[in-house]
């Protein structure tokens, strides 16, 4: 055990010290029905050269060519400066910047990046990141609640929203008494008609845009009627969207009241499942309801500019319930990366992605509806750069068989909808000749899967 810095002696010497007569006594208090006498299927251990030449053997098995899976994770392409600027020392191993005299490149970058996403969204304050896109939504509902103190705590999720994130806001929310209303979308989206049949009176109502199937939603609509009702609106985007999309700013006449999501399209490599980060930007009302921090401009006594973190004492990080929040970590690594990636794409770089991105998948759209028995499953809706499919055999079979290509077909709504579309996804990563081939494996594979 080469990282294992105590040997028997000193495990039982530190055992004597507190009074124990072994390791398994501090943990005495777990019931016995929860413990298990030993681990079941772990191989024994391996030293680092082994561990290493497995890791490179299951890859190569695992290689993924072509990639058309989404879902709220995309691959879009990373200029080689990013990452190479963010794994420099001084930010790669940054403490969280509590001292802003020993802080300011950081506290500046993170300013930065404030001032990108309220530009991106078009609302007024951004804070600096939470874990991810589901957190900050959770985060977005708790905010909300706390805003509207004597209203009703109950706040309308339509099952457009992504379903990890919905999991995960009723996770956070149970334990603060606020109701969560599933509203059904059986075409697609959030009808706006649907909500003037809510008698009951809610907190926010929340909008995605894109919503989880790829289609785009009535935003200005949905956005105006619910605050007619007297109801927060909170918006849940892909941020690459926003560089074709109106912000949600725009949204209605008075715009959306929080925006969150996750910036993993913003130069955040898929890395088996993360990490990513999430942004929570809101309107100036709300600003001292938000959770996380806040970079602020300021002067010190000499009059010379700088950077500190404002609003939030860091003590409010650690009073527990009376704190606005208590995911307070900061995901600053990614957040230095996706400033960097905004900085060096600018405003049409960031425009060329999209539309290259929208453009690619309509192509694939076309070449998808020409194959037999593949149908849009949600025809009459606009899309950005994802739309879910009718294929015969299901969704399921067709992408266990393009697997053995090294294809990623995309993604299986069977798990959490009513039928087993499949869910494709497509940006500026794709050439056409990545499109021919994905539809030809799709078209030799389809009477595989019906069989």
């Amino acid at each position: 055990m080469p990282f294992n810095p105590h040997t028997e002696s000193d495990v039982a010497a530190m055992l004597q010290a507190i009074g124990v007569d072994s390791i398994e006594q501090l943990f005495d208090e777990i019931p016995a029905a929860l413990k298990i006498g030993a681990l079941q299927r772990v191989p024994e251990g391996l030293n680092e050269f082994d561990v290493t030449r497995l890791m490179r053997e299951r890859a190569r098995v695992d290689e993924v060519e072509l990639n058309f899976a989404g879902a709220g994770a995309y691959e879009h392409h990373i200029p080689a400066a990013i990452w190479q600027i963010v794994t420099r020392g001084e930010f790669y191993s940054a403490y969280t910047p509590y001292q802003a005299e020993a802080s300011q490149g950081t506290l500046q970058l993170i300013y930065e990046y404030q001032t990108m996403m309220a530009r991106l969204t078009g609302m007024d304050v951004s804070n600096a990141s939470m874990y991810d896109g589901a957190t900050a939504l959770a985060e977005a509902v708790l905010m909300a609640e706390r805003s509207t103190r004597n209203g009703p705590a109950r706040v309308l999720l339509p099952e457009s929203v992504h379903p990890a994130y919905r999991k995960t806001v009723r996770t956070i929310v149970a334990a603060q008494d606020i109701e969560v209303v599933e509203l059904a979308c059986p075409e697609g989206f959030l009808d706006p008609a649907s909500l003037d049949a809510i008698e009951q009176p809610f907190t926010a109502l929340v909008v995605p845009q894109p919503n989880f199937f790829g289609c785009l939603e009535e935003t200005d609509a949905l956005t105006d009627r619910a605050h007619a009702k007297g109801a927060l609106v909170i918006g849940v985007v892909n941020p690459m969207s926003l560089a074709l999309l109106s912000a949600p700013a725009q949204w209605g006449e008075r715009g959306a009241d929080i925006v969150c999501g996750d910036g993993q399209p913003l130069g955040v490599p898929l890395s088996s499942g993360g990490p990513y980060f999430g942004f929570l930007c809101c309107a100036q009302a709300l600003v001292r309801q938000m959770p996380g921090r806040i970079v602020g401009r300021t002067t010190d006594l000499d009059g010379r500019e700088g950077f500190t973190l404002t609003l939030q004492a860091r003590e409010q990080h650690i009073r527990r319930a009376k704190a606005t929040s208590n995911i307070c970590t900061n995901q600053g690594l990614l957040v230095t990366a996706a400033t960097i990636y905004m900085s060096l794409l600018g405003p049409e770089g960031l425009r060329r992605v999209a539309t290259t991105s929208a453009t690619r998948m309509r192509e694939l759209d076309a070449r998808l509806l020409a194959l037999p028995g593949v149908q849009a499953r949600y025809p009459q809706r606009p899309f950005f750069h994802e739309r879910a499919y009718l294929v015969p055999g299901g969704a399921t079979a067709l992408i266990e068989a393009l697997a053995g290509q090294r294809i990623v077909a995309g993604v299986a709504l069977g798990e959490d909808y009513a039928d087993d579309a499949l869910l494709v996804c497509c940006t500026e990563t794709r050439t056409a000749t990545d499109l021919a081939r994905f539809t030809d494996a799709v078209l030799t594979a389809i009477p595989t899967a019906i069989g």
